[in-house]
């Protein structure tokens, strides 16, 4: 729930940009707190975590606008940057800290495991800070136990919170609590939007207004937009419309009612179109839009949705998003007053159909960021020349700063949309388009954290609504990645789970999938029968539907487990069958690798002589499928068995023939010499 800034740049459209007004005492008295002697100190202790300074106020005072203003100001002493994260949404929903800890890692450039768990992520954060110097600003936290655990555990760091009272549980904190500006700095804020005459004009009315806003930033933005819309309106025509509003909000908090009645001011003045628009944005995921996002919400054109969004912005009713272009924020002390008045006014089904419209947009368009990275004349493009114009991205590049740009959003849609439970059928496409887009455009690997969740979306729904073939695929698709973080009993667990389910699908494909990745977990974890075992239940299976392809696989899966058991007569039978089914497929580069797999097991068990034909073997198998990679590395593993031999000479001949082929790719050498 990000507060509406003090600082006017964005909201005076070039007017004082980047100036920040008052609050020079709160930012003296903080920057004195950050070397102030804390208790730790005092008694003789080294201070065990960093220094963490609280500013404490209500929603629209300013408060995350003042830790970014100190931050800025003391930024030459912490070297390693700023961090930031939010941890309220704006609905007022509560960040998980695995998801906080995570975009701390992504702001550190530090490689998080997928699925990982809140424990080991935020000690990975405390990890990262622990030899840099930084400062990390937590925004709108509720209470002491979301901000506990990713305090750095040395103390060159600064830690800045917001929240709207005291963290009781987190020692040596004093709260700088904020009320409203000074009249002199919300004169001068009034003044970047209407500039200086009407304010010289009648100063008194200036100072009224001020006082009638309670000082609060964020009422002071709404009122200073309402008057530069209106250059003709004076000062005081502000300032009396407030007080015949005084009643409306009677049974609101003192505190509460100059933002309120602020923004009824503002909103009051709106077109039926713009106040449906606004109102339906309290429903943009994450609290951050676009104009597709607006265009899709309102039902309206991406450019008329366009020229709406900058008149907020204008109004103070949106922010410009630091971190995206041509994106926008609801401020997080607006956005319940936005919920509340859309759930009173538009009727469920409308806001249903509206969601269901910026979901179908977003799908569309997450279908139109990976078509861009498909080749030229392949069916994704073609289908993509047939989208609209403003669905289409020019260039892969274009796209995939939009999918970074976008990506916080995106994410939030598909949990949204998978936690209200009434769109599933758009949410799963939702999230199978994004699984596809981060998959094209990062990599597997690199978009794996992303991936997981999202798999787990997929899970969700699909055991809410008992689809059993989906819920087969989220499970196989966790159990990889849980395998690949090296979390193998888990993957187990998973694989085991996807099994049943994909018996209840009647899926062929998931059972053998899953008896296979069985198999894969139970060799990892070093138990090889039960590995031969599960292998062989998934031979089996392949053998019955005729997958040929799959069976040579499977021989070569089955015949490592028997090597690694020391079964070396089933570990040779195996590589035979497998050698046999790739011949019969043509397949000669894995029928070469299968071959030099047979000669390690072949030389394993004593027989050099049979290992020497039967890699030579596989080496003409190489040359004959031109794979350069291939037929190096199956060289030096020649020259290798010679080597043990007793025969140098010819050792080094081979050797030299891989050096050979290395030279005609020198950029994969690296590769090749381990086959």
């Amino acid at each position: 729930m990000t507060d509406q800034a003090v600082d006017v740049g964005g909201a005076a459209a070039g007017r004082r940009t980047g100036q920040f007004l008052g609050r020079q005492r709160e930012l003296k008295e903080l920057r004195a707190d950050i070397e102030r002697a804390g208790l730790d100190t005092l008694s003789g202790k080294k201070s065990p975590r960093a220094r963490v300074l609280l500013i404490a106020g209500r929603p629209g005072s300013g408060r995350t606008a003042l830790a970014c203003e100190l931050a800025r100001q003391v930024a030459g002493d912490y070297p390693d940057g700023v961090l930031r994260a939010a941890l309220t949404e704006p609905g007022g929903v509560r960040v998980p800290a695995d998801r906080v800890a995570r975009d701390l890692l992504d702001a550190l450039r530090v490689p998080a495991p997928p699925g990982a768990g809140q424990d080991e992520l935020t000690q990975l954060v405390r990890g990262a800070l622990a030899d840099r110097r930084a400062i990390v600003l937590l925004d709108d936290a509720a209470d002491a136990e979301q901000v506990g655990p990713l305090l750095p555990d040395t103390s060159p760091s600064l830690v800045v919170a917001t929240a709207e009272g005291p963290l009781t549980g987190i020692p040596d904190v004093r709260p700088c609590t904020l009320g409203g500006l000074d009249v002199k700095s919300g004169v001068e804020l009034l003044e970047g939007f209407t500039g200086a005459v009407r304010v010289t004009v009648d100063p008194r009315a200036a100072e009224t207004l001020v006082e009638a806003c309670g000082g609060q930033p964020a009422a002071l933005v709404l009122v200073g937009g309402w008057l530069r819309a209106r250059p003709k309106a004076a000062v005081s025509d502000v300032a009396k419309q407030l007080r015949t509003m005084s009643d409306d909000g009677a049974e609101l908090p003192i505190a509460a009612r100059p933002l309120t009645q602020s923004f009824r001011l503002v909103y009051d003045s709106l077109t039926q179109s713009a106040a449906r628009m606004l109102r339906l944005l309290s429903f943009a995921p994450a609290g951050i839009a676009d104009a597709h996002t607006a265009s899709a919400l309102a039902g309206c054109s991406v450019s008329g949705a366009q020229a709406a969004l900058d008149d907020f912005v204008a109004c103070g009713l949106l922010r410009p998003d630091p971190d995206a272009p041509e994106q926008y924020r609801v401020p997080g002390a607006l956005a319940p007053l936005l919920r509340a008045l859309c759930e009173s006014v538009d009727r469920p089904g409308e806001i249903q159909l509206a969601r269901a419209r910026m979901l179908e947009r977003t799908v569309r368009l997450l279908q139109s960021c990976r078509a861009v990275t498909e080749p030229e004349g392949s069916p994704a493009r073609k289908k993509l020349a047939g989208l609209p114009r403003a669905l289409r991205f020019p260039s892969a590049a274009v796209a995939d700063a939009w999918l970074s740009g976008r990506r916080p959003a995106l994410l939030a849609a598909a949990r949204l949309a998978v936690e209200d439970g009434e769109l599933d059928t758009l949410a799963r496409r939702l999230v199978a388009a994004l699984v596809r887009a981060l998959a094209a455009h990062r990599g597997a690997e690199a978009a794996a954290p992303d991936l997981y969740g999202l798999h787990q979306l997929v899970l969700d729904v699909a055991e809410r609504r008992e689809l059993h073939r989906e819920k087969a695929a989220a499970l196989l698709n966790l159990g990889d990645l849980d395998a690949e973080a090296g979390r193998t009993t888990g993957a187990l667990a998973r694989y085991r789970a996807a099994l049943d389910a994909g018996r209840a699908a009647n899926d062929p494909y998931a059972t053998g999938r899953a008896m296979e990745s069985v198999g894969g977990a139970h060799q990892e974890l070093g138990d090889w029968h039960r590995a031969a075992d599960w292998y062989g239940r998934a031979l089996s299976q392949r053998l019955a539907r005729g997958e040929r392809a799959d069976q040579a696989r499977l021989y070569g899966r089955l015949a490592t487990v028997h090597t690694y058991a020391g079964r070396y007569g089933e570990a040779l039978r195996g590589w035979r069958a497998a050698v046999a089914g790739y011949r019969r497929l043509g397949d000669l580069p894995s029928q070469a690798r299968a071959l030099s797999e047979a000669a390690r097991v072949q030389e394993y068990a004593g027989r050099p002589e049979e290992s020497l034909r039967t890699c030579r073997e596989a080496v003409e198998s190489a040359r004959k499928a031109g794979d350069l990679r291939l037929e190096a590395a199956l060289q030096l593993r020649l020259a290798d068995t010679l080597d043990r031999l007793g025969d140098p000479a010819a050792a080094r001949l081979h050797k030299a023939t891989a050096d050979r082929l290395l030279e005609d790719e020198p950029s994969r050498a690296g590769d090749l010499r381990n086959p």
